[in-house]
């Protein structure tokens, strides 16, 4: 069976109504099936992961692009990520007899799809990008909406050649599996969290596959160290934890707690559990869940 899977993110994390609504709409092609539905309202960003067959998936993905484009207006929207669309990014990737090669044909459709019927400009980014400086989508999305809007011939869309008023710009795009990963610190002081993420992520010298922001958590009084990781095998999550424990002893803050954002394959967390439990002889095929899946 073919399955592909989609991870858009939106840009509304507080109105719980919308997300269901964009949620509805995704669901309502037949053979998607939603997976999990993460929502931040420091970030105002909901993440919503689902997979299917490559025409369905493709499908639900436009919708949940149309429905988000009725309901975002970007020139009301706040949150600590950067966005430069009501529907900021669409990531597929392949999971179940379908190659790269397909995941980029199903994100140009969609690209050009977008931009025909729903008139927002889509930039297409990752494996998808036509261009080297397109394949990093925080080149893509500098300056976000707010400088899109005066700039975007300077930044000229694979698709599309005027800004959407509301709903803003789409990166459509394809790539491998991607971990979404925050690590939370004791502190409201945002320069550590800059300065940590400075320290870990693969721009700025850090970890090749590793990039990373540093955010302010109103709501908890904290600052995070944002990232997204995106090749575990080489650059393994227990890798980045313990460097970013290091950088915080510096500046003397500690690590209260850390998330994923979405999904994230079993064999990252069983890298994890081997890592700090040192188990010895240790084997996968140890996991109970996967003797039974085999």
């Amino acid at each position: 069976m073919k399955i592909v899977e989609c991870v858009p993110n939106f840009s509304e994390g507080r109105n719980i109504e919308n997300i269901n609504r964009i949620i509805d709409a995704i669901k309502s092609v037949e053979g998607v099936k939603v997976l999990d539905t993460e929502s931040d309202k420091d970030h105002n960003r909901s993440v919503i992961t689902f997979i299917g067959d490559p025409e369905s998936v493709e499908e639900a993905a436009f919708r949940g692009c149309k429905k988000a484009s009725e309901l975002i207006d970007l020139n009301k929207h706040k949150g600590e990520h950067p966005r430069m669309g009501a529907t900021d990014v669409i990531p597929f990737i392949p999971v179940s007899d379908v190659s790269m090669k397909e995941c980029v044909s199903i994100a140009e459709k969609l690209g050009e799809r977008i931009w025909n019927e729903l008139k927002i400009p889509v930039y297409l980014y990752e494996e998808a990008a036509r261009t080297p400086e397109r394949k990093n989508l925080a080149d893509i999305r500098k300056g976000e909406f707010e400088w899109l809007k005066e700039n975007i011939e300077k930044r000229p869309p694979d698709f599309g050649d005027r800004i959407h008023p509301t709903a803003g710009a789409t990166a459509v795009g394809a790539r491998e599996f991607l971990i979404a990963f925050n690590v939370n610190l004791n502190t409201n002081d945002l320069s550590i969290a800059k300065k940590i993420a400075k320290a870990v992520r693969f721009k700025s010298g850090g970890f090749r596959y590793v990039k990373a922001l540093g955010f302010e958590i109103k709501e908890r009084g904290i600052v995070q160290v944002s990232m997204n990781l995106t090749n575990y095998k080489k650059t393994p999550i227990y890798r980045v934890f313990e460097a970013i424990k290091s950088e915080a002893d510096r500046y003397g803050v500690s690590i209260i707690g850390s998330e994923l954002i979405g999904l994230a394959p079993m064999d990252a967390l069983l890298d994890v559990a081997d890592f700090y439990l040192r188990l010895e002889n240790f084997k996968k095929t140890q996991v109970l869940e996967r003797r039974i899946w085999e």
